[in-house]
């Protein structure tokens, strides 16, 4: 049976591993590498997407699987906002960000999930604007109100664009949506690449934030955007170790998850590296990721 641990539970992000392993082996994959759980992708492809319209036998096969790897799908990443946001222009666009947001919140209700993560963009394909922006407000009030019917925590990630870019700009917007049931999930990859201070942010934040990628990224300079995404964690400019001495003068018990991607045959030695890294980092800061 799951046990509460004594640290923090780290999580893997289900592109981490390949697309083509089943759940059963995902799972197992995960296992055997020392992950608490699973962060399940609902990403704006038609693949992903169909995940929000299974059946309760699917629904409840995969659950028993979790159940028996002792590998939950403790949360949810849903990118699929992206394609269709709720700051749309578009009524039919906006329409179908709450049919998503619905579906979402009852399959997490159903596998157990207890935090969604919601893509922090007004929009992502049109041209943002007042409207844009107010729009997005709007649908995150709406969106909390069904979370909280259903007990579970939406969390807003900090992104890879300009527009919710930083923890201070997601407490502006916590002031519109004054739910318990939304908070933070920042990714301190995507906050380092726009140069804010990332501990400081964290600090800011503390009573808001229920979950935290670990990501790596190279930070955008005059002439260069940047890298957000496909680095193995080590490679980049993210000062893990600072961050690891906040997050223990923080006392932050929360989770954590890995965020990487599967990009070829080396995938389980990505990981491995990148758990080894921040083990090494984290040990020294007094708050060891994993349990030698």
């Amino acid at each position: 049976m799951y046990q509460i641990k004594q640290q923090n539970r780290i999580g893997l992000y289900e592109k981490a591993l390949p697309n083509e392993l089943s759940w059963q082996q995902k799972l197992r994959e995960a296992s055997e590498l020392k992950f608490d759980f699973i962060e399940i992708s609902i990403d704006e492809s038609e693949q992903r997407r169909a995940r929000l319209d299974w059946s309760d036998n699917e629904i409840y096969a995969l659950r028993r699987l979790c159940e028996e790897s002792q590998v939950p799908l403790h949360s949810m990443c849903l990118s699929a906002h992206r394609k269709y946001p709720f700051g749309s222009a578009d009524a039919n666009i906006r329409q179908q960000a709450q049919i998503i947001m619905n579906k979402a919140i009852t399959l997490a209700y159903k596998l157990g999930v207890r935090v969604i993560q919601l893509a922090g963009y007004d929009v992502y394909y049109e041209t943002a604007n007042l409207q844009t922006h107010e729009r997005f407000i709007h649908g995150m009030q709406w969106a909390a109100k069904q979370a909280e019917k259903a007990g579970v925590m939406l969390a807003v990630e900090i992104m890879d664009t300009p527009y919710l870019n930083a923890l201070s700009k997601f407490e502006i917007l916590k002031r519109e949506v004054s739910s318990p049931y939304f908070m933070a999930y920042p990714d301190v990859g995507n906050i380092t690449a726009w140069n804010y201070d990332t501990c400081t942010e964290l600090m800011l934040s503390r009573d808001h934030i229920v979950q935290i990628h670990l990501k790596d990224t190279y930070k955008v300079k005059a002439n260069y955007a940047g890298q957000f995404r496909d680095l193995v964690i080590g490679e980049g400019e993210v000062d893990f170790s600072a961050i690891f001495q906040t997050l223990k003068m923080m006392d932050y018990t929360a989770p954590l998850v890995i965020e990487m991607w599967a990009k070829d045959n080396n995938w389980k030695d990505d990981i491995r590296t990148a758990k080894r890294y921040l083990q090494q980092i984290s040990v020294a800061a007094g708050v060891p990721l994993f349990t030698e």
